[in-house]
Protein backbone atom coordinates (compact mmCIF):
# COMPACT_ATOMS: atom_id res chain seq x y z
CA UNK A 1 0.00 0.00 0.00
CA UNK A 2 3.18 2.31 0.75
CA UNK A 3 4.05 1.88 -3.28
CA UNK A 4 0.44 3.11 -4.07
CA UNK A 5 0.17 6.02 -1.70
CA UNK A 6 3.87 7.07 -3.42
CA UNK A 7 2.32 6.88 -6.69
CA UNK A 8 -0.75 8.64 -5.62
CA UNK A 9 1.01 11.43 -4.48
CA UNK A 10 3.57 12.15 -7.88
CA UNK A 11 0.06 11.54 -9.80
CA UNK A 12 -0.75 14.91 -7.86
CA UNK A 13 2.16 16.53 -8.23
CA UNK A 14 2.27 16.02 -11.73
CA UNK A 15 -0.54 17.36 -12.31
CA UNK A 16 0.10 19.94 -10.21
CA UNK A 17 2.98 21.15 -12.32
CA UNK A 18 0.71 20.55 -15.73
CA UNK A 19 -1.39 23.28 -14.69
CA UNK A 20 0.85 25.69 -14.14
CA UNK A 21 2.87 24.60 -17.40
CA UNK A 22 -0.66 25.28 -19.19
CA UNK A 23 -1.34 28.39 -17.72
CA UNK A 24 1.98 29.44 -18.50
CA UNK A 25 1.92 28.36 -22.27
CA UNK A 26 -1.52 30.37 -22.52
CA UNK A 27 0.17 33.39 -21.06
CA UNK A 28 2.74 32.99 -23.30
CA UNK A 29 0.95 32.86 -26.04
CA UNK A 30 -1.04 36.39 -25.12
CA UNK A 31 2.01 37.89 -24.77
CA UNK A 32 3.68 36.67 -28.25
CA UNK A 33 0.00 38.16 -29.85
CA UNK A 34 1.29 41.51 -28.64
CA UNK A 35 4.86 41.15 -29.26
CA UNK A 36 4.32 39.77 -32.88
CA UNK A 37 1.91 42.85 -33.74
CA UNK A 38 4.62 45.05 -32.34
CA UNK A 39 7.52 43.39 -34.40
CA UNK A 40 5.06 43.35 -37.78
CA UNK A 41 4.77 46.99 -37.07
CA UNK A 42 8.41 47.97 -36.53
CA UNK A 43 10.22 46.45 -39.52
CA UNK A 44 8.69 48.20 -42.22
CA UNK A 45 9.84 51.99 -40.67
CA UNK A 46 12.85 50.76 -39.35
CA UNK A 47 14.14 48.88 -42.96
CA UNK A 48 12.96 52.06 -45.10
CA UNK A 49 15.18 54.51 -42.70
CA UNK A 50 18.09 51.28 -42.86
CA UNK A 51 17.55 52.45 -46.76
CA UNK A 52 17.44 55.54 -46.37
CA UNK A 53 20.41 56.59 -44.06
CA UNK A 54 22.15 54.09 -46.73
CA UNK A 55 21.17 56.61 -49.20
CA UNK A 56 22.32 59.68 -47.44
CA UNK A 57 25.46 58.42 -46.03
CA UNK A 58 26.65 57.36 -49.63
CA UNK A 59 25.54 60.30 -51.00
CA UNK A 60 27.28 62.99 -48.58
CA UNK A 61 31.34 61.66 -48.84
CA UNK A 62 32.05 65.20 -47.19
CA UNK A 63 29.43 65.39 -44.29
CA UNK A 64 30.91 64.50 -40.60
CA UNK A 65 29.72 63.40 -37.73
CA UNK A 66 30.45 61.56 -34.16
CA UNK A 67 28.27 58.70 -35.23
CA UNK A 68 29.64 58.13 -38.64
CA UNK A 69 33.75 57.98 -37.66
CA UNK A 70 35.50 55.35 -38.40
CA UNK A 71 38.41 54.83 -35.16
CA UNK A 72 41.33 52.75 -34.70
CA UNK A 73 41.81 52.95 -30.67
CA UNK A 74 39.11 52.01 -28.10
CA UNK A 75 37.43 48.85 -27.16
CA UNK A 76 35.10 46.80 -29.25
CA UNK A 77 31.22 46.78 -27.84
CA UNK A 78 28.58 44.18 -27.80
CA UNK A 79 24.90 44.84 -26.83
CA UNK A 80 23.69 41.88 -25.95
CA UNK A 81 20.25 41.00 -25.67
CA UNK A 82 18.82 38.16 -23.53
CA UNK A 83 15.67 37.37 -20.93
CA UNK A 84 15.49 38.50 -17.02
CA UNK A 85 13.83 35.08 -16.87
CA UNK A 86 13.90 31.07 -17.77
CA UNK A 87 11.56 28.55 -18.25
CA UNK A 88 11.71 29.38 -22.05
CA UNK A 89 13.97 26.49 -23.63
CA UNK A 90 17.50 27.35 -25.61
CA UNK A 91 16.14 30.56 -26.09
CA UNK A 92 18.83 31.83 -23.66
CA UNK A 93 21.77 29.46 -24.11
CA UNK A 94 21.55 29.91 -28.08
CA UNK A 95 22.10 33.58 -27.73
CA UNK A 96 24.47 33.72 -25.16
CA UNK A 97 27.33 31.32 -26.61
CA UNK A 98 26.66 32.74 -30.45
CA UNK A 99 27.55 36.25 -28.24
CA UNK A 100 30.24 34.69 -26.45
CA UNK A 101 31.95 32.78 -30.14
CA UNK A 102 31.77 35.98 -31.78
CA UNK A 103 33.40 37.73 -28.54
CA UNK A 104 36.16 35.25 -28.49
CA UNK A 105 36.90 35.16 -32.40
CA UNK A 106 37.46 39.19 -32.28
CA UNK A 107 40.94 38.55 -30.30
CA UNK A 108 40.76 41.88 -29.00
CA UNK A 109 39.96 43.64 -25.78
CA UNK A 110 36.28 43.48 -25.63
CA UNK A 111 33.23 45.08 -23.25
CA UNK A 112 29.47 43.82 -22.80
CA UNK A 113 26.66 45.88 -22.56
CA UNK A 114 23.91 43.12 -21.06
CA UNK A 115 20.33 43.79 -21.53
CA UNK A 116 18.39 40.98 -19.57
CA UNK A 117 19.35 39.01 -16.28
CA UNK A 118 20.69 36.48 -17.93
CA UNK A 119 22.98 37.56 -20.14
CA UNK A 120 24.13 39.60 -17.16
CA UNK A 121 24.95 36.61 -14.84
CA UNK A 122 26.01 34.67 -18.34
CA UNK A 123 28.71 37.01 -18.45
CA UNK A 124 29.59 37.50 -14.88
CA UNK A 125 30.14 34.18 -14.27
CA UNK A 126 32.80 34.38 -16.71
CA UNK A 127 34.74 36.99 -15.91
CA UNK A 128 34.09 38.99 -19.16
CA UNK A 129 34.15 42.83 -18.70
CA UNK A 130 29.97 44.18 -18.29
CA UNK A 131 30.32 48.06 -19.01
CA UNK A 132 26.66 48.53 -17.68
CA UNK A 133 23.73 46.51 -17.55
CA UNK A 134 19.83 46.85 -17.96
CA UNK A 135 17.54 44.24 -16.39
CA UNK A 136 13.43 44.54 -16.04
CA UNK A 137 12.71 46.30 -19.96
CA UNK A 138 9.25 44.30 -18.96
CA UNK A 139 7.33 41.88 -21.12
CA UNK A 140 6.73 44.24 -24.32
CA UNK A 141 9.76 47.20 -24.57
CA UNK A 142 8.27 50.51 -25.74
CA UNK A 143 9.76 53.34 -28.04
CA UNK A 144 11.00 55.23 -24.45
CA UNK A 145 12.96 52.66 -23.20
CA UNK A 146 14.43 51.82 -26.80
CA UNK A 147 15.26 55.47 -27.20
CA UNK A 148 16.86 55.78 -23.75
CA UNK A 149 18.94 52.99 -24.08
CA UNK A 150 20.19 53.61 -27.46
CA UNK A 151 20.92 57.25 -25.89
CA UNK A 152 23.39 55.70 -23.50
CA UNK A 153 25.22 53.89 -26.01
CA UNK A 154 25.24 56.39 -27.91
CA UNK A 155 26.73 58.58 -25.13
CA UNK A 156 29.42 56.11 -24.33
CA UNK A 157 30.79 55.91 -28.14
CA UNK A 158 30.85 59.34 -28.27
CA UNK A 159 33.69 60.03 -25.55
CA UNK A 160 35.36 57.57 -27.77
CA UNK A 161 35.68 54.87 -24.90
CA UNK A 162 34.70 52.42 -28.08
CA UNK A 163 35.73 51.89 -31.33
CA UNK A 164 32.91 49.94 -32.44
CA UNK A 165 29.44 48.79 -31.18
CA UNK A 166 27.62 45.29 -32.47
CA UNK A 167 24.45 44.85 -31.73
CA UNK A 168 23.54 40.67 -30.54
CA UNK A 169 20.04 39.71 -30.30
CA UNK A 170 17.43 37.13 -31.47
CA UNK A 171 15.92 37.54 -34.67
CA UNK A 172 12.03 36.47 -34.88
CA UNK A 173 10.62 34.42 -37.16
CA UNK A 174 7.82 32.27 -36.15
CA UNK A 175 6.51 30.93 -32.62
CA UNK A 176 9.41 27.68 -33.27
CA UNK A 177 11.67 29.71 -35.23
CA UNK A 178 14.35 32.67 -34.46
CA UNK A 179 17.96 32.51 -34.71
CA UNK A 180 20.57 34.55 -32.71
CA UNK A 181 21.75 37.72 -34.82
CA UNK A 182 24.98 39.95 -35.06
CA UNK A 183 24.43 43.40 -36.75
CA UNK A 184 27.30 46.30 -36.55
CA UNK A 185 25.87 49.21 -34.79
CA UNK A 186 28.32 52.09 -34.56
CA UNK A 187 29.91 53.96 -36.35
CA UNK A 188 27.33 53.84 -38.88
CA UNK A 189 28.61 52.73 -41.82
CA UNK A 190 26.70 52.35 -45.45
CA UNK A 191 27.97 48.70 -46.70
CA UNK A 192 24.23 47.53 -46.77
CA UNK A 193 23.81 50.02 -49.77
CA UNK A 194 27.11 50.48 -51.81
CA UNK A 195 25.00 50.13 -55.28
CA UNK A 196 23.30 53.09 -54.22
CA UNK A 197 26.90 55.21 -55.04
CA UNK A 198 26.89 53.75 -58.77
CA UNK A 199 23.45 55.62 -59.65
CA UNK A 200 25.09 59.04 -58.24
CA UNK A 201 21.36 60.27 -56.95
CA UNK A 202 21.10 63.78 -55.76
CA UNK A 203 19.00 64.85 -53.02
CA UNK A 204 17.95 67.97 -52.48
CA UNK A 205 17.65 68.77 -48.46
CA UNK A 206 15.27 71.33 -46.14
CA UNK A 207 16.84 72.69 -44.45
CA UNK A 208 20.46 71.56 -45.06
CA UNK A 209 21.88 68.33 -45.48
CA UNK A 210 24.12 68.60 -41.88
CA UNK A 211 20.59 69.23 -40.03
CA UNK A 212 18.59 66.57 -41.79
CA UNK A 213 21.47 63.76 -41.49
CA UNK A 214 22.61 65.25 -37.90
CA UNK A 215 18.87 64.05 -36.81
CA UNK A 216 18.26 60.98 -38.45
CA UNK A 217 22.07 59.60 -37.51
CA UNK A 218 20.50 59.19 -33.93
CA UNK A 219 17.24 58.09 -34.83
CA UNK A 220 18.62 55.38 -36.83
CA UNK A 221 20.24 53.55 -33.57
CA UNK A 222 17.43 53.99 -31.68
CA UNK A 223 15.24 52.19 -33.90
CA UNK A 224 18.01 49.68 -34.62
CA UNK A 225 18.01 49.29 -30.90
CA UNK A 226 14.16 49.51 -30.14
CA UNK A 227 13.59 46.89 -33.24
CA UNK A 228 16.28 44.50 -31.54
CA UNK A 229 14.68 44.74 -28.34
CA UNK A 230 10.91 43.72 -29.82
CA UNK A 231 12.77 40.93 -32.11
CA UNK A 232 13.85 39.23 -28.88
CA UNK A 233 11.13 39.74 -26.61
CA UNK A 234 8.63 38.00 -29.49
CA UNK A 235 11.40 35.55 -29.55
CA UNK A 236 11.73 34.89 -26.32
CA UNK A 237 7.45 34.54 -26.17
CA UNK A 238 7.30 32.20 -28.72
CA UNK A 239 10.05 30.45 -27.05
CA UNK A 240 8.50 30.23 -23.13
CA UNK A 241 5.04 29.17 -25.17
CA UNK A 242 7.13 26.25 -27.22
CA UNK A 243 8.78 25.25 -23.87
CA UNK A 244 5.88 25.13 -21.57
CA UNK A 245 3.75 23.67 -24.65
CA UNK A 246 6.53 20.80 -24.51
CA UNK A 247 6.42 20.53 -20.43
CA UNK A 248 2.45 20.34 -20.78
CA UNK A 249 2.91 17.38 -23.01
CA UNK A 250 5.13 15.38 -20.98
CA UNK A 251 3.59 16.12 -17.90
CA UNK A 252 0.78 14.11 -19.47
CA UNK A 253 2.56 11.38 -21.13
CA UNK A 254 4.05 10.97 -17.29
CA UNK A 255 0.62 10.86 -15.47
CA UNK A 256 -0.35 8.22 -17.97
CA UNK A 257 2.72 6.11 -17.16
CA UNK A 258 1.99 6.82 -13.19
CA UNK A 259 -1.60 6.00 -13.47
CA UNK A 260 -1.14 2.87 -15.52
CA UNK A 261 1.61 1.93 -12.62
CA UNK A 262 -0.94 2.26 -10.28
CA UNK A 263 -3.35 -0.04 -11.45
CA UNK A 264 -1.14 -2.30 -12.02
CA UNK A 265 0.08 -2.11 -8.14
CA UNK A 266 -4.09 -1.89 -7.47
CA UNK A 267 -4.26 -4.54 -9.40
CA UNK A 268 -1.46 -6.99 -7.71
CA UNK A 269 -2.32 -5.88 -4.09
CA UNK A 270 -5.92 -7.27 -4.78
CA UNK A 271 -4.74 -10.76 -6.71
CA UNK A 272 -2.21 -10.73 -3.29
CA UNK A 273 -5.70 -9.96 -0.74
CA UNK A 274 -7.73 -12.78 -2.91
CA UNK A 275 -4.73 -14.79 -2.69
CA UNK A 276 -4.85 -14.96 1.57
CA UNK A 277 -8.34 -15.15 1.67
CA UNK A 278 -8.49 -18.12 -0.50
CA UNK A 279 -5.49 -19.93 0.77
CA UNK A 280 -7.27 -18.80 4.41
CA UNK A 281 -10.70 -20.78 3.49
CA UNK A 282 -8.71 -23.74 2.31
CA UNK A 283 -7.19 -24.13 5.43
CA UNK A 284 -9.99 -23.59 7.78
CA UNK A 285 -11.34 -26.87 5.53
Amino acid sequence: MAGMRDIKRRIRSVKSTQQITRAMKMVAAAKLRKAQASVIAARPYSNKLSEVMGRLSSAQNSFSHPLLEERTEGKIGFVVISADRGLCGGYNQNILRFAKDKMDAIGEDVSVICVGRKARDFFARRKYNIREYYVDLGDLPDYIQGRELAREIIKMFNTKEFKKLYLVFTEFGSAISYKPKMIPLLPIGSEANKEEKEQQIEYIYEPNSDEVLGTLLPRSVEINVFRALLEAKASEHGARMTAMGSATDNAGELIDKLVLSYNRARQAAITKEISEIVGGAAALQ
